[in-house]
């Protein structure tokens, strides 16, 4: 089962790359990130054509999430239960026996602004409820774009970036709790490139001279780590004519 998941920072835009892209890599689920496309303009009919199911939480211009899966999905959740928010940046789904859930966590422009405010307490609502549904399901996918470099391998400058939104100990003293829940990074299940991010700025040659971040991530519950064979950021789909400025990132699981 491959899995994948892509911030496309635009559907309407990036439609033309993700069919493509979905008939040469054939993934079994697939997290989108940042549709930015309200509900009733979804491209429901070409994704079906293409051999998915699809469920989808929009919104217009910012924001939106959404589902693909070669198996039916069902239990499907919108939003956290725990946490009212008008913003669209969640949504679940069991398929094949396996909880996943596809989340674009908040950017919170700068530390200590009202937006990081909001960050810290969607993530600290985003864990109370992974914990919840771990309990019910041990097989659970946390995929999607975090907005959280990791730690300094994941930044291609750490002293610039050092303290900095994206980067700074409280973000990843969140992420680290979703790891303490049970939860694995798959990429760094394996051996990895040095210097292997995720998204680059549109400006300044970020992508040509590869100044990134490592911000899209795919967790595994325990139950599901030992069964991922492989992971990958696919940063060709970074080269394409008007891309989005995140690569997706993908995790194998063997049957």
């Amino acid at each position: 089962m491959k899995i994948a998941s892509w911030n496309v920072n635009s559907l309407k835009v990036r439609l033309p790359q993700l069919l493509d892209w979905l008939a040469a890599q054939k993934p079994a689920v697939v997290c989108l990130q940042e549709t930015k496309l309200d509900d009733p303009f979804f491209p429901k009919a070409e994704l079906e054509a293409a051999g998915y199911h699809v469920v989808f939480s929009g919104q217009k211009t910012y924001n939106g999430v959404a589902l693909l899966t070669r198996e039916p999905p069902t239990d499907v959740v919108f939003g956290n239960p725990l946490h009212a928010d008008p913003q669209k940046r969640l949504l679940a789904a069991t398929v094949s026996g396996i909880c996943f859930i596809c989340a674009y966590v908040p950017n919170g422009q700068a530390v200590g602004s009202d937006k990081y405010a909001y960050k810290l307490a969607w993530l600290d609502a985003l864990i109370d409820w992974i914990a919840a549904q771990l309990a019910e399901n041990p097989r659970l996918v946390l995929a999607g774009d975090f907005n959280i470099a990791p730690d300094d391998r994941d930044v291609h400058d750490p002293a610039a970036w050092a303290g900095q939104i994206l980067c700074s100990a409280a973000e990843r003293a969140a992420f680290q709790r979703l790891l303490d829940l049970g939860l694995r990074d798959s990429f760094r299940l394996f051996e990895q490139p040095e210097k292997s991010f995720s998204w680059w700025d549109y400006r300044m040659l970020g992508f040509q001279k590869n100044r990134g971040l490592r911000i899209d991530h795919i967790l595994l519950s325990t139950a599901l780590a030992g069964r991922c064979t492989g992971a990958e950021i696919k940063r060709d789909l970074r080269k394409l004519e008007r891309p989005s400025d995140h690569a997706p990132v993908t995790a194998e699981l063997a049957d």
